[in-house]
């Protein structure tokens, strides 16, 4: 019998792969969990801090690697808003007015997916076996939001989570403050906005904050840590996956 299984290679981005590995491991069981092959080739950045910081030469490098490393997969997913937007967004615009190229860039992107968006609109997973104990609020990123339409679905699956209850913080859909490169260039502006989330968040009363894009969790939990709030911060996939055994994102890894 032929194997059917659609294969979907794992876009794990760069901070997944440096600072937050759990949450690769987590997303491949997911994937796995929806009836599909997981394959993570040999993989570097997606380009998107060269392409906001107009370095279109570098973008362009970084693109035409990615489509190479992706070959021969019927879908390419990220456990990151902002990296899959770019993906799937951003590299055809790098290629405009080279047809050929321009033709590969399309044919590439149109397989392109955030996490959670594969699995409840491209494989039509309406709920995970997964537990969590506690109450977690949710903070919809900027570009799974507004580049994606990623808003429902985390939401959908965290309410088959058993002993899991969502309580929805004052204005989710707006920016932590990270924006990648932004919270370099204008770090004060970045606080202001990242403070104002973090009283959000703890106004919630929710335990855990949870989201889609690890850039946006780090920026959160350290304003939250420095702030003095005991909230503990983790990727949505980890939840999903049942898996969070981990510390929290900023939190010491346990002595063994």
């Amino acid at each position: 019998m032929f194997d059917t299984k659609p294969r979907v290679g794992l876009f794990a981005t760069c901070l997944v792969d440096l600072i937050r590995p759990s949450v690769g491991f987590a997303a491949a069981k997911l994937i796995e969990d929806a009836g599909c092959e997981v394959v993570v080739p040999s993989q570097t950045c997606c380009g998107q801090p060269a392409f906001n910081s107009g370095d279109r030469a570098t973008s362009r490098a970084l693109a035409l690697q990615v489509m190479d490393a992706f070959q021969g997969v019927d879908y390419v997913v990220a456990p990151s808003g902002s990296c899959a937007g770019m993906l799937k967004k951003h590299v055809p615009e790098l290629f405009e007015g080279e047809p050929d190229l321009a033709r590969r860039a399309a044919a590439f992107s149109a397989k392109v997916h955030e996490l959670v968006s594969f699995l409840v609109d491209v494989r039509g997973v309406t709920s995970v076996e997964a537990r969590f104990d506690g109450s977690v609020t949710y903070h919809d990123s900027c570009s799974g939001l507004r580049e994606l339409g990623v808003k429902t679905q985390p939401r959908k699956l965290l309410e088959s989570v058993d002993g899991l209850s969502i309580s929805e913080m004052r204005d989710p859909d707006v920016c932590c403050g990270f924006g990648g490169t932004f919270a370099v260039k204008y770090g004060e502006i970045s606080d202001a906005i990242v403070a104002k989330k973090a009283e959000n968040v703890w106004a919630s009363e929710a335990g855990t904050l949870l989201a889609g894009d690890l850039g946006c969790l780090m920026n959160m939990a350290g304003k939250l840590q420095r702030q003095g709030r005991e909230v503990k911060a983790r990727h949505v996939a980890e939840v999903l996956a049942g898996m969070t055994d981990e510390p929290a994102i900023g939190e010491p890894a346990e002595k063994v």
